[in-house]
């Protein structure tokens, strides 16, 4: 159902499964990576404290991808990128079936900041769900606090025709127990298509990816 890879002019996404990361080198840059505290400040996740954590999360990814429930894609900025071919983090498409709603998700490694990438693959995965997975609204959401995060998605969303649907206060029960509250913003099909016509997204999926002759 979900493409193996995409590719965008900047970016590629790869299935984030243990036969493209391994549990180690997640845990590199999910655990111990000096940068990952300040990473997951506003993320619904909390840094990795050991390769078992990690294991767990793969799994995780690999049991919504089976299920038809989230794509999940380890994200790598392409040749001519400052850091080509390092994973830069992940991203993801949740979906719930019966309301026809895909929910983005990111995490971007802090080198890989204030480069746009944010808003480059969130045209990749509308696209994904709306033109190959025909799903009717795509919603984003990030804390009031997470500023940058807010720039971004206000400028994508504008972009594709969406709009701010509101506040919404206790959202999200967090790992650490916190209980937090979110600002939401939507896509809709419509607003999608209309909005990239004459404008249209520069993204191919691939559906499958041979190692034997494909070693990206």
């Amino acid at each position: 159902m979900f493409p193996e890879r995409i590719e965008t002019p900047r970016l590629r996404f790869d299935r984030f499964a243990e036969s493209n990361v391994s549990i180690t080198q997640f845990y590199s840059v999910a655990g111990a990576s000096e940068t990952i505290e300040e990473e997951t400040t506003q993320l619904t996740w909390e840094p990795h404290e050991h390769l078992k954590e990690s294991a767990t999360v793969l799994e995780q990814f690999t049991s919504g991808w089976e299920n038809h429930e989230a794509a999940t894609y380890a994200l790598y900025p392409r040749d001519g990128q400052a850091g080509a071919g390092e994973l830069a983090g992940n991203t993801g498409l949740h979906i719930d079936w019966d309301r026809q709603l895909g929910t983005l998700g990111i995490w971007l490694r802090k080198p890989f900041w204030g480069r746009g990438y944010s808003g480059e693959r969130a045209g990749a995965l509308l696209s994904l769900a709306f033109d190959r997975l025909g799903l009717e609204v795509v919603a984003v959401e990030h804390e009031p606090e997470n500023t940058k995060s807010q720039r971004a998605i206000e400028q994508y969303v504008g972009r594709f025709g969406g709009r701010h649907e509101g506040y919404i206060r206790n959202s999200h029960r967090y790992a650490n127990g916190d209980i937090r509250d979110v600002h939401r913003y939507s896509i809709s099909k419509d607003e999608w298509k209309e909005a990239i016509e004459g404008d249209p997204v520069s993204v191919t999926f691939t559906e499958t990816i041979d190692p034997d002759i494909d070693p990206a």
